[in-house]
């Protein structure tokens, strides 16, 4: 058990007597049903960035140094789901997966039976809250060796109104004062007993919180607020699941980056790297980045190699090159597309074949003949899409079309190949400095387009990342310039260069 002895900054010891935990434990409270969520599982088990949100929960607690165990009370039926998503990822610190109770309390009343004895740290957290953070956990575990009770609160930014039954207004307390409550809430042991116990001699007794209990049934203990954050959100309504998405999203989008030469060489030394579309752009620029750093590189593309990614023949010759002359396929990136402008009814038929066979065919055809190969060494498949794939654009329908349809493959079989230890992600580059959007939009100001290294850098840093199901935002930084466009341009007829003709 790690932990900072010191109290809190302005901390007032809730006793004099000195508190000798013998261990924490996490409390994971994972018995919802989702049915606000319309869902036929727990809203636990939903899956976002390509996990259980329960496991996105507990990789938290098993990574904080404060954290000795974790018990997990999950809802009735499901023991062995949650059981099942613990022993696949390897949680060593869960000692027990048990079933829940039937409200909020008793569920508690359970975690401290499965606790058992002793003086300990005990923190209680939603499961459906998979943004918690590490800081938050060890300031709570750091708060109990002041306080014995520890809630986590953000100030509200909305105002607050009390009504009354007929839903008219009766009070408007003062917003200042007021906080939005979150989880954990951290207690040391004897006190959540001893408050549990005279609670359960008050007929009238419920709460929906365990801070709740303690300061209606131990009104002159101190319960110590510590700063949450507004990323802690609990999955509760259909909108908390985009919203978690997204979250998860714009934390990839910072996917940790290497700090030299050398971490970079040890991670791609003897990995395979087989690029889809890398002759210009991203697709070459990634190319050129991985071999500096020692990984074997295979680029295919139709101006190159003859290769056609929608020709289910041209990439299994592609991948197969590549396996026998290393004996391995660690990564597969498709970088291949094209952009045609105009408007769907003038369109010919030829050009909307063209479209969705190397866009949308292409990147479907890579991954089922690459899954065999990425099997073998628990690979990543990455794809790329374009902001555009938020909201369609005038005169690049299809376009826009294609690159939704990515991030949902993306997701999918970030799903389907969690199984075999298979990661798929995708990177969403902004407007980005290559060839093919020359060639599409004519020259533009440096100052506005995104550096194709940058983008092939922080696709790199995904490729050597644990991600997967998840879309990475690649942004310039402020006052960020891309380096001019190679003078080389692709020959109209080569579409499988790049998806780096990528719009904003």
């Amino acid at each position: 058990m790690i932990q900072d002895h010191s109290p809190a900054l302005g901390a007032t010891p809730a006793s004099p007597a000195l508190w000798r935990p013998s261990r924490t434990v996490a409390v994971i409270l994972a018995g919802g049903t989702g049915t606000r969520l319309g869902l036929g599982i727990p809203k636990q088990l939903l899956k976002i960035a390509g996990k259980p949100i329960i496991e996105h929960t507990l990789a938290i607690f098993e990574a904080a140094p404060e954290i000795d165990e974790i018990i997990v009370l999950m809802a009735t039926g499901h023991v062995p789901d949650a059981q099942q998503i613990v022993d696949k990822a390897g949680f060593r610190k869960v000692t027990k997966v048990i079933e829940g109770g039937d409200t909020r309390n008793a569920t508690t009343r359970i975690a401290l039976d499965a606790v058992g004895e002793g003086d300990v740290n005990i923190l209680f957290h939603d499961a459906v809250r998979p943004l918690v953070s590490g800081r938050i956990v060890r300031e709570c575990v750091n708060a109990l060796w002041s306080y014995s009770a520890v809630d986590v609160a953000i100030p509200s930014a909305d105002t607050i109104i009390q009504v009354d039954e007929n839903d008219c207004i009766t009070d408007i307390p003062v917003r200042s004062a007021l906080r939005r409550g979150q989880t954990p809430q951290a207690f040391r042991s004897p006190t959540i007993r001893e408050a549990y116990r005279i609670a359960g001699g008050d007929p009238n007794f419920a709460a929906t919180d365990d801070c709740g209990v303690v300061l209606r049934y131990l009104p002159g203990t101190p319960i110590k607020v510590i700063d949450g954050s507004d990323e802690n959100i609990k999955v509760t309504h259909p909108v908390d699941v985009h919203l978690a998405d997204k979250l998860f999203q714009l934390a990839a989008a910072q996917a940790p980056r290497l700090t030299d030469h050398r971490s970079y060489s040890e991670e791609l030394i003897g990995r395979t790297i087989v690029v889809f579309g890398g002759s210009y752009g991203i697709g070459h620029e990634l190319t050129e980045l991985a071999r500096r750093y020692g990984a074997q590189v295979f680029p295919f593309s139709r101006s190159t190699t003859g290769t056609h990614v929608e020709r289910a023949g041209d990439v299994e010759a592609a991948l197969k090159t590549a396996f026998e002359a290393t004996g391995r396929i660690d990564h597969v990136v498709v970088t291949a597309g094209i952009l045609e402008r105009g408007a769907l009814a003038e369109m010919d038929e030829e050009t909307m074949d063209r479209l969705l066979q190397v866009n949308f065919v292409g990147p479907v055809t890579i991954a089922r003949q690459a899954l065999p190969y990425l099997q073998q060494t628990k690979g990543q498949l990455l794809l790329y899409t374009s902001s555009s794939y938020t909201r369609g654009r005038a005169r690049y329908a299809l376009y826009s079309a294609t690159k939704a349809a990515l991030v949902n493959l993306t997701q999918a079989l970030a799903d389907e190949w969690a199984d075999v230890g298979v990661r798929v992600n995708c990177i969403n580059p902004e407007r980005t400095a290559t060839p093919m959007r020359t060639r599409a939009f004519g020259e533009e100001p440096e100052h506005t387009l995104l550096a194709a290294e940058a983008v092939a850098q922080s696709s790199l840093d995904v490729l050597i990342s644990e991600l997967t199901g998840q879309v990475i935002d690649v942004r310039r930084a402020p006052g960020e310039a891309a380096p001019a466009v190679p003078a080389q341009t692709p020959r109209a007829a080569d579409e499988t260069n790049v998806a780096s003709a990528t719009v904003g």
